[in-house]
């Protein structure tokens, strides 16, 4: 059994052990420790490493294998929720509000008894996202805030964390938007991290994870769309 390697929380420079070392069970857990400082994050996301923990439990850091992925180009999109795209119900922004969208995603779930996105996490992903590095799309249903998602994102890939939705198939409907808008910039990969039913109905597939670094080696470090990132104009579900 692999031992758990510790993180100095006095330096945001000390290296992540290798994500070979990660642990087979719990699948992925490599390290613990450390800080939710930018460069602390934005080294683990480079290296496909991700922090997961919850309140009590210090700082978690996981790096799983297989790595669940969605290609923007296979994404699926079910015939009932194209039906509901098409209603026009929601209409979706990007970068309009993260901060809001990281408190809905953080707020606690029906039948949850707590949530991973700490106010730690919260005020983390928020420093991320005014540096450029994290963003959000928000799900309108008129003027009244109805859904969203946010995540992370490296050169052409996009790191996906967390979303929330007050009214049926908003998520989802900002998501597909999302890929639509990822898969025009040239993006070659979402990072869905771990197995979900809900992602892989959208198409999201396991790969190994040699082959998820391969990837961030190949499209972490290439040029990123303009920010604040918006949606193109005319964007359509349908192209």
């Amino acid at each position: 059994m692999t031992a758990l390697s510790w993180i100095d929380d006095s330096n945001d420079d000390s290296p992540f052990p290798a994500v070979t070392n990660a642990m087979t069970h719990p699948n992925g857990l490599l390290a613990a420790g450390g800080t939710l400082h930018p460069r602390r994050l934005i080294a683990a996301y480079r290296q496909g490493i991700f922090p997961w923990y919850s309140v009590g439990q210090p700082i978690l850091w996981w790096s799983p294998d297989p790595r669940w992925v969605l290609y923007p180009d296979k994404l699926k999109i079910s015939r009932s929720l194209r039906k509901t795209m098409h209603k026009g119900q929601y209409h979706a922004t990007m970068d309009a509000i993260f901060p809001q969208v990281v408190k809905e995603c953080a707020a606690p779930r029906v039948g949850a008894s707590g949530t991973w996105i700490t106010l730690g996490m919260v005020r983390a992903y928020s420093t991320l996202h005014q540096l450029g590095f994290a963003h959000s799309v928000e799900v309108w249903e008129g003027d009244v805030l109805v859904g969203g998602l946010y995540g992370v994102s490296l050169g052409r890939i996009f790191f996906g964390e967390s979303m929330f939705s007050r009214r049926s198939d908003a998520s989802k409907v900002g998501f597909v938007h999302l890929l639509h808008q990822l898969r025009r910039w040239g993006f070659a990969v979402v990072d869905c991290q771990m197995h979900s039913e809900h992602l892989q109905r959208f198409g999201a597939e396991a790969i190994h994870r040699n082959a998820f670094v391969r990837l961030l080696d190949q499209h972490a470090d290439a040029p990123e769309p303009p920010n604040p990132w918006r949606f193109d104009v005319g964007l359509t579900v349908s192209e």
